[in-house]
């Protein structure tokens, strides 16, 4: 036998053998360090995962409660306004209900425009003594209505010497006459009046 080309092929087969089995040994350690990097990996992964899952149910939690408190607003804004609109319906007397200003029969009784809660349609009150009726907040015919003559003496005694000459013994009686919509009894009641005066 020739050992010439015996020892080559045993070298051969011996290093082939040797290089798959380092091969196998070195692959196993790599899968192995790699696994071990990718577990790392992994655990970071489902970390910010489950972080990002609690901060969604926060998210979610913290809607719900605005939802609530954005519904609960808007059944206590329409509540408000239900009971705008029925304060507004009532009159200090919550017995009595607002009587609805009728421009047509004010006008056909005093042949002009006549403009709601103008405290002027009273005989005996012009702008300078309605503006001092507003001062003291009597805005309206049925307010000035209500008030009493010594309330009307008062609010003219507030504005000085000029206005105490004046006499308010029939304006609340006029004014309730227009605020009630008897426009033909307050017409002919100021027929015989002289400047607000019986």
């Amino acid at each position: 036998m020739n050992w010439c080309i015996i020892i080559p092929i045993l070298v051969g087969l011996i290093s082939a053998l040797l290089g798959y089995l380092l091969g196998r040994l070195f692959s196993n350690n790599n899968v192995q360090e790699n696994n071990t990097s990718n577990d790392g990996d992994i655990t970071i992964l489902q970390n910010k995962i489950a972080s990002l899952e609690a901060d969604l149910k926060a998210c979610e939690k913290s809607k719900l409660s605005l939802s609530s408190d954005l519904e609960l607003a808007r059944e206590a804004t329409k509540a408000a306004t239900s009971n705008l609109g029925a304060a507004a319906s009532l009159t200090a007397d919550s017995s009595t209900t607002l009587i609805p200003f009728d421009a047509g029969a004010a006008k056909a009784a005093f042949g002009k425009k006549i403009k709601q809660d103008d405290l002027k349609v009273v005989e005996g009150i012009g702008p300078k003594i309605e503006g001092l009726f507003h001062n003291f907040g009597i805005k309206t015919w049925k307010a000035l209505g209500e008030a009493s003559i010594e309330k009307c003496q008062e609010v003219l005694n507030s504005g000085g010497d000029r206005y105490r000459i004046h006499k308010p013994n029939t304006w609340p009686k006029q004014a309730k006459l227009a605020y009630e919509g008897k426009w033909e009894e307050l017409k002919r009641w100021q027929d015989d009046l002289d400047g607000g005066k019986a």
